[in-house]
């Protein structure tokens, strides 16, 4: 098993709901031999860098999340697509641990397939998105301020995607909207929502931790 990361024991130890059904899904998917991490504020499992599955806690369920889903051959038919429009992602749901000791083996072939699709290279042949495709919120925002949908447009599919499903994941429409304004300043710099802002990584677009190396440096020398 893959050693467990402690942003994650963080995150469930303060998740008050679905805890121990989270840990049974982390422990089926680090005996998987995936990397842990925590992204968009959920625990995301990675091969090679590559993001693979999450786990998310909602209000009347939770979810292990395979980003590339639509690829899997799904046999036992326990995958769904998180909204209408999800053409990649797509989640297994469940409500009691009863429900994910049951699936152990099923799990861990779905994980082992979605493994072995990245390793092969496949991609997800995605549709043309318009703005119909795009979170109600996001749709006005892009409707009534013109500065924000040229910055909005002019990024590329991939990052207008992973903004929308960050943007569609709350239930409450004052979440999203917040989520939106939120990051407004970080789309109108042209970055993608996982794009480094320090300005000192050497590994763009992504960040390499170098701001951490400095503000070390800093603090030893009394700076």
């Amino acid at each position: 098993m893959n050693s467990m990361n402690p942003k994650v024991d963080a995150y469930l130890s303060e998740t008050p709901k679905w805890r121990e059904e989270l840990q049974a899904l982390r422990k089926i998917i680090l005996g998987c031999g995936l990397a842990e991490e925590l992204k968009w504020d959920a625990p995301c499992y990675t091969l090679q860098g590559s993001n693979l599955v999450m786990l998310g806690a909602l209000k009347d369920y939770c979810a292990l999340a395979f980003l590339k889903g639509v690829l899997l051959k799904d046999p036992k038919g326990i995958l769904t697509a998180p909204g209408k429009n999800s053409q990649s992602v797509r989640q297994a749901r469940f409500t009691s641990l009863r429900e994910i000791t049951a699936l152990k083996p099923v799990l861990k072939a779905y994980i082992r397939e979605a493994v072995g699709a990245e390793q092969a290279g496949l991609k997800v042949e995605f549709k043309k998105h318009s703005e119909l495709d795009f979170v109600q919120e996001l749709r006005d925002k892009l409707a009534e301020d013109k500065t924000f949908k040229t910055a909005f447009t002019a990024l590329t599919p991939g990052r207008q995607r992973a903004y929308n499903l960050y943007f569609s994941a709350p239930k409450q429409a004052k979440t999203r909207q917040s989520r939106i304004e939120q990051h407004t300043p970080r789309i109108l710099k042209g970055l993608g929502i996982n794009d480094c802002t320090c300005g000192l990584t050497k590994r763009p677009p992504s960040c390499d931790g170098s701001h951490k190396q400095l503000s070390g440096k800093m603090s030893k020398s009394g700076l």
